[in-house]
C-alpha cells in the first residue's frame, strides 16, 4: 500500500505530524509512506526512518510568481511526480484549502478532517473520506487520530513516537552546552532580551555554555547580543538538519514557541517552551525528554518561572 501524507507547513506543525507516520509504519509494516512538504522543512520528514520519499513543494514562492511560465512548469512537474507514484491513499493532516488542493494533485483517494474538524472548513470538499476529530485536542493527537481513522486502525494509545534520526553534526559546539532559541517569525512571540541573558547566565553558572540559535540577519544580531551578555556562543548559519544535530546533543533547550523548539523536544531533549502569543494547550511542547510549556496569550512567563522549570530539568 502506498500512502502520501500531506503536511506542508510550518516547521512546528510538520514536527507534530511525525508520530502519525510512526503509528502507520508500526501498524502497516509493508506500507510505503511518502510526505509532501514545503521545501524549507523537507529535512524534517527526511529524518524519520519510516518515510520512503519526500516531495518538496514551493507554494510559498510560487504563489507570488503565478504570472511566470517557469512557475507553472514547476507546479506541473510536481503534479506529474505525485501522480507517477500511484498512491492508494492521501492523508491531508493539514486541513487547509491549499493542502487539500495539493492533495488532489496526486489523483488518489483523499482522507481528511470533516467540515467541523478542519481548520478551513472549505478544505473538506476535496476529500473522498471525511473524519471527525475534535479541534480541542493537542496537535500531535489530532494528527494521530486522523491517520488512524483514515486507515481503519485502532485509535492511538501510548506516548507519541516522533521517529527522528538527526544527521551527524556539521558544526562542533562546546563540550557541554545548552541551547537558547530566542527568535520567532512574529514579534508578538518574542521574550525580552534581558530575560534571555538572565537564563543564559544561570546556565553558564551551572557549567553549561549557552548556544544561541538564529536564522536571519536580524536574528543573528539578537543572538550575538544575548551571547555577549552570558558568555554564550553563536554558531554560523545552519540548515534544518544541522540544527537538529545541535539540538540532539544539547543538555537542555529553552526556546520560544517556534519550530526549532518543537524539534528539540521531539528529539527527546529536556525543553522549556516560552509562549507569549497564544496559549500552549493545543500546540504545547511534546517529547520524551521532559518538557514544560509556560505562558500564554498576553502572559509573558516570568524569568523566575522559566529558571525554576529549567532547574527541574537539569536536576532530573
Amino acid at each position: 500500500m502506498r500512502i502520501l501524507i500531506v503536511k506542508t507547513t510550518s516547521m512546528g506543525d510538520v514536527v507534530h505530524a511525525l508520530p502519525a507516520a510512526s503509528d502507520i509504519v508500526r501498524a502497516l509494516p509493508g506500507a510505503e509512506l511518502d510526505w509532501l512538504v514545503e521545501t524549507p522543512f523537507a529535512a524534517i520528514p527526511r529524518m524519520h526512518g519510516g518515510i520512503r520519499q519526500v516531495h518538496a513543494l514551493s507554494w510559498r514562492k510560487w504563489r507570488r510568481q503565478l504570472a511566470r511560465p517557469d512557475t507553472w512548469r514547476a507546479m506541473a512537474a510536481l503534479r506529474a511526480e505525485l501522480r507517477a507514484q500511484r498512491y492508494d491513499l492521501v492523508i491531508d493532516l493539514q486541513g487547509l484549502l491549499k493542502s487539500a488542493l495539493w492533495a488532489r494533485q496526486a489523483a488518489a483517494p483523499i482522507a481528511g478532517y470533516d467540515r467541523r474538524s478542519a481548520r478551513e472548513p472549505l478544505a473538506s470538499w476535496a476529500y473522498t473520506a471525511r473524519h471527525a476529530v475534535p479541534r480541542a485536542l493537542q496537535a500531535v493527537e489530532r494528527c494521530r487520530r486522523l491517520a488512524a481513522a483514515a486507515l481503519g486502525l485502532p485509535q492511538p494509545s501510548g506516548a507519541p513516537d516522533f521517529g527522528l534520526q538527526a544527521p551527524a553534526p556539521g558544526w562542533q559546539g562546546p563540550d557541554h552546552y545548552a541551547v537558547l532559541v530566542p527568535s520567532a517569525s512574529r514579534a508578538a512571540k518574542l521574550w525580552p532580551e534581558r530575560h534571555w541573558v538572565a537564563v543564559g547566565r544561570r546556565l553558564a553558572d551551572q557549567g553549561w555554555r549557552p548556544v544561541v540559535l538564529w536564522g536571519n540577519e536580524a536574528e543573528q544580531s539578537l543572538a550575538e547580543n544575548i551571547a555577549a551578555g552570558c558568555d554564550g556562543e553563536v554558531p554560523p548559519f545552519l540548515g534544518v538538519g544541522e540544527v537538529a544535530a545541535v539540538l540532539e546533543s544539547a543538555r537542555v533547550i529553552v526556546g520560544l514557541d517556534t519550530g526549532f523548539t518543537h524539534l528539540g523536544a521531539a528529539l527527546g531533549r529536556p525543553t522549556v517552551g516560552i509562549y507569549c502569543d497564544h496559549d500552549p494547550g493545543l500546540a504545547g511542547l511534546c517529547g520524551a525528554g521532559g518538557v514544560h510549556s509556560l505562558g500564554g496569550k498576553g502572559q509573558l512567563p516570568r524569568v523566575q518561572d522559566v529558571q525554576s522549570r529549567l532547574e527541574q530539568l537539569l536536576a532530573a
